[in-house]
């Protein structure tokens, strides 16, 4: 039968260690959830934005799972002190070499969270990726695009790009181009126009909508449409006034001309 307090051989560890350790690991780690479940929670019933308690938490959980290794490394009977000297040593070591992005990206990460340039739910484009903010963590920024891809981008790349907020603002302008063919009468497509976006049930009243000549483009008189909507209403609005006025000038006898282009064929002399 095998005595667990001798030490094994040639790593000079006991069984009852061994196992000791493994039981500090699973209660440690199970200890660090539920306080930082209950160390978010108490910041959700404060007024900081979700961003920040997600912030707040992760960086939380990376320090308690450092303590509960450090913990299980201690119960092998290794000296801590060696193994944060060596941890020291390692990371004074990678920096050597270049690799301070760590560093970086967490100053980062705590700019973003203080500063608070988007927030958890936001749609936003950043580094050149377009998706809804899940989280911010110590190292980098979580975006879901809209077909359901989980995007990762490290927070220096955040940091230091620009910032698309789309959802910042409580409300957002519509924009919908539409070309009418010349010899349209105008005022006629732009009352058409006009009636459609004061009739939608969505589109704020102040500012008023409008219609605006964008251009004289190669075959169609180019036309704006502008309405306003809450944020929350933007994508229904948009899609609504697009079909909308496709078909009121349709059934007004407004045309909207197809891209057009001549081709003048020149024959060569035999």
């Amino acid at each position: 039968m095998m005595d667990i307090d001798k030490p094994l051989p040639y790593v000079g560890i006991t069984p009852m260690q061994i196992i000791t350790a493994m039981v500090v690991l699973v209660v440690g780690f199970i200890v660090a959830k539920i306080i930082v479940a209950s160390f978010k929670k108490g910041l959700q019933k404060t007024k900081l934005p979700g961003l920040v308690i997600e912030f707040f938490a992760r960086f939380l959980s990376a320090l308690l799972y450092v303590a509960v290794i450090l913990l299980a490394v201690k119960a092998l009977g290794v000296s801590v002190g060696s193994v944060v000297l060596g941890l020291s040593a390692v990371i004074g070591l990678i920096l050597g070499f270049g690799m301070q992005d760590t560093l970086t990206n967490l100053a980062a990460g705590v700019w973003l969270a203080a500063l608070r340039p988007f927030d958890k739910g936001d749609f936003v484009t950043v580094a050149g990726q377009t998706g809804k903010v899940e989280a911010v963590g110590v190292m980098s920024t979580e975006l879901l695009t809209p077909d359901n891809v989980l995007i990762t981008i490290p927070n220096k790349l955040v940091w230091g790009s620009v910032i698309t907020n789309y959802t910042k603002m409580p409300t957002r302008r519509v924009s919908i181009d539409v070309g009418v063919a010349y010899g349209t009468d105008l005022d006629k497509a732009i009352k058409v126009a006009m009636d459609i976006m004061k009739s939608h049930p969505k589109v704020l009243k102040d500012p008023e909508p409008a219609v605006v000549i964008t251009g004289l483009g190669d075959s169609a008189i180019n036309l704006q449409l502008r309405a306003w909507a809450k944020i929350e209403d933007y994508g229904t609005v948009k899609g609504d006034l697009t079909k909308a006025i496709y078909e009121a000038y349709m059934r007004e006898g407004i045309e909207i001309p197809f891209p057009q282009m001549g081709v003048h064929i020149k024959e060569m002399p035999r």
